[in-house]
């Protein structure tokens, strides 16, 4: 091999007769080259085809890397669920390596980082970020990669005709749904042993009623192309029967692109056949998340995409609540209930930490009040009260919130485990009498001062539910005026955190609130 870079200089230091006549010199000489020619070998190995097969839940998938290194730099592709993404900025640094991948979020460009190490014949590669699966990919072949195939053409679908309301989430939906705290691990022993719960707790008798399976149940389809269910749900209709013999109801997940978040069997090209086979199963519920739709589908189809199984589902007979998962992207809100949603999704998933939480509900919710109404919702994701990221404090500020905004309230924690405080955050009757107020008018914000706000919502009764929260780091006085709430004369304030009356006010109301906290009052007004 021809390497000049390598050439040691020529000095009388580094003479040939003097690496001849020195043997530790000659010997480190040659471990020198030796570790040189190593690294270059080495960065050489990284060129090839690398896969893994690996069975989640039930369902064998896939994820390739066509690698091809040049001294320290790696170009390629990645080959998997989501299509055929191109490698970015890949750098090797001996037997290690990082790369780049660039996808379009709707319109913004978002870049994920991966790094690898080469073990033999083995890769390891995983997240940058330590959020995600660890996969270990082996060598198929040494062969560089050829061109990256160009993906499909992406379907445009032409606007749809509005789907008719199918009666249904005249208040804000309630119940639980499996993925905030059991991802993947959810089977039909977990539900049932919800379902349990929720009848023994009380939860049931409080107005949550949807059991919610979030993805990862799918199998693969049969000949005929139906959806079948993997091992963890060996029958899918008896499962239905079983909630609905607690007087709960069962919700399912899919997607409309060919696979879902979780890379499991998708809907797409199957929206009737998978309607049909839902209505079948007796489910009262879909979760339908855009995911990989985005690899077949023009985004600004989406609400022709939604629209599609909007009418399947009622073109089946059989009432079940449609829940578009698509990120409040492409304005959702407003098209949401022309497609036949009853809920839709106003940001991205939420985390279970103050940060998240108060940013999607404080921020991101301003100006979607118009869209909210019986039978049709904002989504601001699911509940993560109780999943341990958040205080008390927090969670409560979380509860009141979602309430004040007419949210759907889906527990996300694990049910069959819960602490008193968790529990009474819950099960606060009065603050779920605030979210499913028929009425159904979604909270605004009427002041802000720096880190204080208040929030209120109009209630059937006349009265008003009223939000004060402190965003801030220290405990702060917080005022709610009537003038600004719309409150005309006296009024009587009742804390429904404390279940106490706060007496009579003829022009504001002043509460202490922690930081992170909230005091959540109901006004009435005095004739």
């Amino acid at each position: 091999m021809d390497c000049p870079h390598f050439l040691l200089p020529a000095s009388p230091i580094f003479s040939p007769d003097k690496i001849k006549s020195s043997f530790p010199m000659k010997h480190f000489a040659l471990a020198f080259l030796t570790a040189l020619f190593a690294h270059a070998a080495m960065a050489g190995d990284f060129t090839g085809h690398w896969l893994v097969r690996f069975n989640a839940d039930g369902t064998t998938r896939e994820t390739s890397l066509y690698l091809k290194a040049a001294n320290d730099q790696l170009t390629g592709y990645m080959s998997s669920h989501q299509g055929n993404e191109a490698i970015q900025d890949g750098k090797i640094t001996g037997n290690t390596f990082t790369f780049s991948i660039v996808r379009d979020n709707f319109g913004e460009l978002t870049t994920s980082k991966y790094i690898g190490e080469l073990k033999e014949d083995t890769l390891l590669l995983k997240p940058a970020s330590g959020h995600g699966r660890e996969l270990t990919l082996k060598r198929v072949s040494s062969e560089p990669p050829g061109p990256m195939p160009a993906p499909p053409a992406k379907i445009s679908l032409p606007a749809a005709s509005p789907v008719s309301y199918n009666g249904l989430a005249k208040t804000p939906p309630m119940g639980w749904n499996s993925w905030n705290e059991f991802a993947n691990k959810v089977s039909d022993q977990l539900i049932r042993e919800t379902a349990d719960t929720m009848i023994k707790n009380g939860m049931k008798d409080a107005g949550y009623v949807y059991v919610n399976i979030d993805d990862t149940w799918e199998g693969q389809r049969d000949a005929q192309g139906n959806i079948q269910t993997n091992s963890k749900f060996p029958n899918m209709k008896a499962l239905a029967d079983y909630v609905h013999s607690k007087g709960l109801k069962l919700g399912i997940y899919s997607s409309p692109g060919p696979k879902t978040c979780a890379g499991f069997e998708g809907s797409f090209q199957h929206e009737e056949q998978d309607a049909k086979t839902y209505a079948a199963w007796d489910i009262d519920y879909l979760k339908y998340d855009w995911c990989s739709a985005s690899q077949v589908y023009d985004y600004h189809s989406m609400p022709a995409v939604y629209a599609k199984m909007g009418e399947a589902l009622r073109a089946t007979g059989r009432p079940i609540v449609y829940s578009l998962c698509q990120y409040g992207v492409l304005h959702g809100p407003q098209w949401g209930e022309s497609v036949g949603g009853n809920l839709w999704r106003t940001t991205g998933d939420i985390s279970d930490n103050w940060k998240s939480m108060s940013h999607i509900g404080l921020d991101l919710q301003l100006g979607l009040a118009q869209y909210a109404g019986p039978g049709h919702w904002n989504d601001p994701d699911m509940l993560e009260v109780g999943n341990g990221g958040m205080t008390e404090t927090e969670y409560r500020t979380h509860f009141s919130l979602w309430s004040l905004l007419a949210a759907p309230l889906l527990a996300g924690n694990d049910l069959r485990h819960v602490s008193p405080a968790i529990f009474d955050i819950l099960m606060n009757k009065e603050v779920i009498a605030v979210d499913q107020d028929p009425l159904g008018k979604q909270a605004t914000r009427v002041a802000k001062e720096g880190d204080l706000e208040v929030w209120s919502r109009p209630l059937a009764d006349g009265s008003h539910a009223v939000g004060l929260f402190n965003r801030g780091a220290s405990t702060g006085k917080v005022t709610a005026r009537w003038s600004e709430i719309g409150v005309s004369g006296s009024a009587r304030v009742r804390d429904l955190w404390a279940h106490a009356d706060r007496g009579q006010s003829s022009t504001e109301f002043s509460a202490e609130v922690p930081s992170h906290g909230v005091v959540l009052l109901k006004m009435e007004a005095v004739q």
